[in-house]
């Protein structure tokens, strides 16, 4: 093999490895994207779960206290701020309610519309 075929192969040799380079940077990006996409849809299952029991919890209560309530007696009208605090707790469980970014994961900043929607109701 004379210098010129093994200079060849050495040019070759480094383009094949920064392609290589290249496709492994794409690859890593798009394994970080997973990752991130992977937290936040288990912290949004999380939270999730987590209102599930309580709203289970809460029905289970109320056909409770329905049992030992006399039929001549209503049960109690749901309050109007019923929707506020609603809305209120999902922010405080970390989700926008804003109608820019309404149920996506809020992450540990304050959004200014969220703030804003929650003051105006007041």
């Amino acid at each position: 093999m004379n210098k010129k075929e093994l200079f060849d192969r050495f040019t070759y040799l480094e383009k094949k490895i920064g392609e290589l380079h290249e496709q492994f940077g794409e690859l890593k990006g798009n394994l970080v994207q997973l990752i991130e996409e992977n937290h936040h849809l288990s912290v949004e299952n999380h939270h999730l779960r987590k209102r599930l029991e309580a709203d289970q919890d809460q029905d289970i209560n109320k056909k409770d206290n329905e049992k030992w309530m006399p039929d001549d007696e209503p049960a109690a009208q749901t309050s109007v701020g019923e929707g506020y605090d609603n809305l209120a707790r999902i922010y405080e469980e970390g989700f926008h309610i804003c109608n820019v970014h309404f149920g996506s994961p809020r992450g540990e900043e304050d959004c200014l519309f969220c703030l804003l929607f929650l003051n105006k109701q007041s």
